[in-house]
């Protein structure tokens, strides 16, 4: 579950001021988790504590840690949803229901109960097809990876729900690529290909914050799929990053 975080903190900075090329320094004094961190960490607990069938527990612990950093930069419906007073869905398709949901990819012992638990963590916010649709292929995805498929596998996998993925081209991607719509649609094609044409982490990880747009967001989705597959992040990106992270964050992290 490391390699979703490391992927928000290093595109941290870069998320509204896009980089464009493969060549950069990872981790800076200026690197910091993001929503995509503090969600991702609220998943976590949500799993690690059995409680992906209360779902009480699911929206209350998802506020407990969105109010812990109300000023981690969710999306505005989120935002108003996760410190507010409202406990129902709001039909979303938006990016977070991806980007939070790697530790039911770790914890799921199969396919169906990897469904399972990436729906009922994203089904209180994400209610929307596409919304539903991100969070299980991002978590199957990892399932995949971590229990020894293919790439071919992957990308068989990944170009079914995503078709759109065989049409695109890194280098068009880098040149044209902006800040658009913080959706499932848009993100979920951008992050799994990154994937499918790196060659390890550290590669997946300048590959997807290299083509820009909401790179923290795109690298946490990629990044949790390779650290599944590579099995290996560099030991000084990963001591790099936990130093960003809280002594609650660390505890969870380590219990996946």
């Amino acid at each position: 579950m490391i390699g979703a975080i490391i992927g928000d903190v290093v595109g941290s900075r870069f998320e509204f001021n896009n980089i464009k090329t493969k060549d950069f320094e990872l981790v800076t004094s200026e690197s910091e988790f993001t929503d995509d961190t503090v969600m991702t960490v609220a998943v976590a607990d949500i799993l690690v504590n059995g409680n992906s069938k209360n779902k009480d527990e699911i929206i209350d612990t998802l506020k407990k840690w969105g109010k812990k950093y109300p000023h981690a930069g969710y999306g505005g419906h989120f935002y108003g949803w996760v410190l507010g007073n409202d406990r129902e869905p709001y039909n979303s398709c938006g990016n977070g229901s991806a980007m939070r949901v790697s530790a039911a990819g770790w914890i799921g012992k199969t396919e169906e109960e990897v469904i399972d638990l990436a729906s009922r963590v994203t089904e209180v916010t994400h209610n929307h097809r596409e919304g539903m649709k991100g969070a299980i292929v991002t978590a199957l995805s990892v399932f995949h990876a971590r229990t020894g498929k293919s790439k071919e596998f992957l990308k068989e996998y990944m170009e079914k729900e995503y078709p759109e993925i065989k049409n695109l081209d890194y280098e068009h991607l880098r040149k044209t690529y902006v800040h658009g719509p913080e959706i499932c649609q848009v993100t979920l094609p951008q992050a799994l290909y990154c994937f499918l044409i790196s060659n390890s982490f550290e590669d997946c990880l300048r590959t997807t914050i290299s083509i820009g747009g909401d790179c923290d967001t795109t690298a946490a989705i990629s990044c949790a799929i390779a650290e599944a597959y590579y099995k290996e992040i560099p030991a000084d990106l990963v001591e790099a990053v936990r130093k960003k992270l809280t002594p609650k964050m660390l505890a969870l992290i380590d219990k996946i």
